[in-house]
């Protein structure tokens, strides 16, 4: 027959037993202890009342657990639920990144302006570019043309195969046909400027894609910003879209005043859609009599009958 348990056992037991009494199941539990004796004969005994709680302490948290512990959970118990992922903190972009991002989001939206800019600068810093992949097919770079305080800029799509060999904006036969519209205007093209979306010639005329428009950008604005226009005309679809921000016709906004970033701007037909449709020449002239309105000059007068 076994000794008696340590004194520590003994505690836990009486523990047990007391929390049975609050459960009110102690009787149960020795009433299956006690198959044929009283309760007074059991109860002087330590040894069979201990082995039967010993049984039953494995089962009972099942039916009636202690008070749960803020315990991390297993994977076996964890529910969905259970346990939030721990979040984890959202990466913080570079100061730098905010900024040449920034351009490129909404391309002309920006409105800091770089102090004290010149056309020098805008064209020290866009060197020999190799931005987009343009730069691997053109001859030169063509930068702009005309004065760096021209209260008119016109804005056409890249250069064609004439201003990549000269290093000029519309020098071809749709520059002739610009050159013939400014003059009928009143004005010399040194009187205005002249530049485009893209600096370098898309192969085969095509119309430039957007990640060579992206790059480019940075630079058409700042030569717009030095120059501080009155008005900018769109000449065609390409520059009208890019600068409105916009995948409408241009037909469906020609001829109207729209404003961006401060400037007023026209847009209307190129003079290359003009050679191959001359009808159109009367609607443009109608577009630049607006601007000369909006300049202060002289409007043609009208022929007597």
């Amino acid at each position: 027959m076994p000794g008696p348990f340590p004194e520590s056992i003994q505690r836990k037991i009486e523990e047990r037993l007391r929390f049975y009494d609050d459960l009110g199941i102690r009787l149960f539990y020795r009433d299956r202890t006690a198959s044929s004796a009283s309760m007074d004969s059991i109860a002087p005994s330590p040894i069979v009342p201990v082995e039967n709680v010993a049984v039953e302490e494995m089962e009972l948290p099942k039916s009636a657990p202690k008070p749960v512990e803020s315990k991390p959970a297993t994977a076996k118990s964890a529910t969905p639920t259970a346990i939030a992922p721990k979040a984890t903190p959202a990466p913080v972009a570079p100061q730098v990144e905010e900024i040449v991002a920034k351009p490129a989001a909404l391309l002309f939206q920006a409105d800091d302006k770089v102090k004290d800019d010149t056309l020098l600068k805008v064209r020290e810093d866009l060197g020999e570019c190799t931005r987009c992949k343009l730069h691997k097919t053109r001859n030169q770079i063509v930068f702009g043309d005309g004065s760096s305080k021209a209260r008119l800029v016109f804005v056409g799509e890249g250069p064609g195969a004439d201003e990549d060999e000269q290093g000029l904006p519309f020098v071809g036969r749709a520059g002739k046909l610009l050159t013939q519209m400014i003059e009928a205007m009143g004005l010399q093209r040194k009187d205005v400027y002249i530049c485009n979306v893209v600096k370098c010639r898309p192969p085969g005329n095509r119309a430039p894609e957007p990640d060579e428009v992206t790059p480019c950008s940075p630079f058409l604005l700042r030569q717009i910003d030095v120059m501080n226009p009155k008005v900018i005309v769109c000449l065609g679809a390409v520059a009208a879209k890019t600068l409105l921000n916009t995948t409408r016709g241009i037909s469906q906004f020609r001829g109207q005043w729209l404003e961006w970033r401060g400037y007023k701007l026209m847009a209307t037909y190129h003079p290359a859609f003009l050679l191959r449709n001359p009808p159109a020449k009367s609607e443009v002239w109608k577009d630049l009599q607006m601007v000369m309105a909006e300049l202060g000059l002289a409007l043609p007068r009208k022929k007597s009958s």
